[in-house]
């Protein structure tokens, strides 16, 4: 699992879905359809319409992968702060119960207020 707490995050950029199905296919459950996906320079998070999925490419080939799925119902609180003048990213940080706080840095041309929107309809 990603250590959410002691990690440094690479600013998130959208990115067209195509690009990692083939990776996330297999983790996809019946009509399970994915909403956004934002990669670093080898990490990525997808948003699905049941959950977020955390994926952290490992060694030097990168073949290993660690997927974490993190169901929007196991959400108690959630946070998104804008991009400033100053501070050009954006963050988004979710609580799980049973796993705690996570948090996502974008680059300040995500669209962070949608992102948070998606995670309200589907987590309230």
């Amino acid at each position: 699992m990603i250590d959410f707490k002691n990690s440094e995050y690479v600013k998130l950029k959208e990115t067209d879905p195509s690009v990692v199905m083939k990776d996330i296919a297999p983790l996809l459950i019946d009509g399970e359809q994915v909403i956004g996906v934002y990669k670093g320079i080898r990490d990525y998070c997808l948003f699905t319409d049941k959950r977020v999925i955390s994926v952290n490419v490992q060694g030097m080939t990168g073949k290993k992968k660690d997927f974490t799925s993190m169901p929007y119902s196991k959400i108690s609180v959630f946070s998104v702060e804008t991009a400033g003048v100053l501070d050009m990213d954006s963050e988004l940080e979710m609580y799980f119960s049973g796993l705690g706080k996570v948090k996502f840095e974008f680059t300040g041309r995500s669209n962070i207020v949608e992102i948070g929107r998606i995670i309200g309809h589907y987590a309230l």
